[in-house]
């Protein structure tokens, strides 16, 4: 085992050792082997870094890690020092197209399969970054030189006009013009000069990223990754992120600060023989139809435990990227991720359309997503397709346009221990659910997809068993606290009135109308199982709740509140909460997924105990409703996140 150093003294010529390093990264990606190791030093590395091989086990891995102590940025941007003033504050500079190779951003659309907008103009994957802030593209060469403040945009999933967050930054404008020679960019830079600030444009695609698919147990530890022209990345697409194992198994993403994506910041996804935005390019079928076909075309192409996914990804910051966070279709399957503090995803709306979170994975079998903060996103966390074997637990969600949602899957998925304090808390199109002790203090929508027949699974395995429709229910509601107030549209459990509470009520339904098979099975409706929860500000309860805390009149005065790196919880419970226990619950508790035919086990496969909290505090037997076992009558501030002790705080350009 080898340990080979990059330094900005080095060179592309030495050994790579510490006192003759390599220049660049790329350099010792070519050197490096199964259990070496590459120690990068402090600096500025623009370079996509493509590793040319893998490890070969989880304890023969190689990795990257910059050095203890020390500052390491990997930038798919480069600096441009030499602007001309065309008007005002107004600027341009030319460049050969030479400059950028075979990858032109400013060349590049943003296009694929569900995306929604731009229509009847193109947005590009090309940024310009003025001392680290993105600005806006233009519409056009004119609007450069007349900018306005865009205040509101339309979201796209409540159909509400909503504040951006930075709207004196939207007056920062650019536009290129590309010819058979050179690339013009116009930028509006108002009181700066670029010529005496640090100006970068998007160069590269991506920042880490293997261009072969198949190099496993990959390390990348304590770097600052930014500026990457990542393309749109729907489920039926290509999937490259800023940083991703491209198709592997094994990789483990820590410890990172990683933002500016122009799409899509980590990607533990699919490849591109799997299907690649068909549905944009050849418009004969519909995307759904794509997405079916890429599930048996990866498993043509190895799409298995012992292949693919068991992705470990923790304890990175990620902000300020235009579509997702974390992404992946096939390729997330039995990985973890944790730790991670996400914000600040989707927001500008330069482009939008479906495939928008701070994590959106599609085909998440046996994947646990567990003590991240999620926030000022335009979707939390949206698993969608095959959320079988998922577990969502212990996680921060907050101020985002909606906290999760959950999409044509069948379960049986686990989702406990979480706060949702957004304005909009679930969107349940799915079936087969577990909620169980979370605070949910917003909206709730519950939409059956009864036109989209997605997979379902062999428990703990990528193996097809079968498709079904999504007809809503079969779902668990236990020990969870429901507040409204936040919203004037339903929050609580009562969006499910009229379901049965038991499978032999639902069969007995059925039964009915004998002879009869497929249709009767459609029309009647899943039984649910709802009960031991707690409902304050107007939320409401399932007409069939008998074990439940109700105070519907009682003001919870519900709020999340930040000091300093610090998250507060403050919530006033009513009278009688502390006497409001109940007993945890298990595999055994829980029952079967119906449709699926498997219980609710944990992700290896082993029995399920859902007897730690919010704090991962231990629960012996019993415990009062919600995420947290601490919680009493009367006022509650509780701390629930401090900053990762990563030194994300420390300035960008120095």
């Amino acid at each position: 085992m080898k340990t080979y150093h990059v330094a900005k003294t080095g060179c592309d010529k030495n050994l790579g050792t510490e006192v003759k390093p390599f220049l660049t990264i790329n350099a010792a990606a070519k050197a490096a082997r199964a259990g070496d190791t590459v120690i990068v030093h402090e600096g500025e590395y623009r370079e996509w870094v493509k590793p040319e091989e893998g490890g070969l086990s989880n304890v023969r891995r190689i990795t990257y890690t910059a050095a203890e102590g020390e500052l390491v940025y990997i930038k798919g941007s480069e600096q441009i020092e030499k602007w001309e003033n065309v008007k005002d504050t107004v600027w341009k500079t030319v460049l050969p197209n030479s400059f950028f190779g075979d990858f032109n951003p400013y060349v590049e659309t943003i296009i694929g399969d569900w995306l929604l907008y731009p229509q009847g103009r193109s947005a590009h994957l090309g940024d310009v970054y003025l001392n680290g802030m993105s600005f806006y593209e233009a519409d056009n060469y004119e609007h450069v030189f007349k900018p306005e403040i865009r205040e509101l945009i339309l979201d796209n999933w409540t159909n509400e006009m909503v504040p951006i967050k930075d709207q004196e930054q939207t007056k920062y404008l650019w536009f290129a013009i590309v010819d058979d020679e050179n690339t013009t960019i116009t930028a509006n830079f108002h009181e700066k000069n670029p010529n005496e600030e640090i100006v970068e444009i998007n160069v590269r695609k991506c920042c880490f990223y293997p261009e072969k698919t198949g190099l496993n147990y990959i390390t990348v530890r304590g770097f600052q990754m930014a500026h990457a022209a990542t393309p749109w990345t729907p489920p039926t697409a290509d999937q490259p992120g800023l940083i991703g194992p491209h198709w592997a198994k094994g990789w483990i993403i820590e410890d990172n600060i990683i933002h500016d994506a122009k799409c899509s910041a980590i990607s533990i996804g699919k490849e591109a023989s799997t299907g690649n935005n068909d549905r944009t390019y050849r418009k004969d079928k519909p995307g759904y139809q794509y997405q079916l076909e890429a599930v048996f075309k990866a498993r043509k192409i190895g799409w298995s435990k012992e292949r693919i996914g068991s992705h470990i990804i923790r304890n990175n910051v990620i902000f300020n990227c235009g579509q997702n966070g974390i992404v992946g279709h096939l390729g997330c399957v039995f990985s973890e991720i944790y730790g991670n503090h996400i914000y600040n995803i989707a927001i500008r709306r330069e482009f939008y359309g479906h495939e928008i979170a701070g994590i959106k994975l599609h085909a998440p079998i046996d994947v646990k997503i567990y003590g991240n903060r999620i926030h000022d996103c335009s979707l939390g966390i949206w698993m969608d397709w095959q959320a079988q074997g998922t577990r969502i637990s212990r996680n921060l969600l907050y101020h985002n346009n909606r906290d999760l949602f959950m999409e044509v899957s069948h379960g049986p998925s686990v989702i406990d221990y979480n706060i949702f304090g957004s304005k909009y808390a679930l969107h349940n199109d799915a079936q087969g659910m577990a909620y169980i002790h979370n605070l949910f203090a917003g909206k709730f929508a519950l939409r059956f997809s009864t036109d989209r027949s997605t997979p379902y699974h062999t428990p703990h395995s990528t193996e097809v068993s079968g498709f079904s429709a999504t007809f809503g229910g079969d779902d668990r509601y236990y020990q969870n606290i429901f507040i409204g107030g936040q919203t004037h549209e339903l929050v609580g459990t009562a969006c499910f009135d009229g379901h049965p509470t038991s499978l032999q009520e639902y069969i007995d339904e059925v039964d009915k109308h004998q002879p009869c098979d497929h249709g009767e099975f459609m029309k009647a409706k899943q039984p649910v199982y709802i009960s031991d929860n707690v409902y304050t500000n107007g939320a409401k309860a399932f007409d069939k709740e008998t074990d439940k805390l109700d105070c519907p009149d009682f003001n919870a005065d519900f709020s999340i509140e930040i000091e300093e790196g610090v998250v507060y919880l403050n919530v006033t419970m009513p009278e009688g909460f502390d006497e409001f226990m109940s007993l945890s619950h298990n595999t055994a508790t829980l029952g079967h997924a119906r449709l699926v035919d498997a219980d609710f086990e944990d992700t290896d496969g082993g029995y399920l105990m859902l007897n730690k909290d919010y704090f991962g505090d231990k629960i012996e037997k019993s415990s009062v409703a919600g995420p947290i076992s601490s919680l009493k009558t009367g006022v509650n501030r509780i701390c629930v996140w401090e900053d990762l002790k990563i030194d994300y705080l420390r300035p960008l350009y120095v």
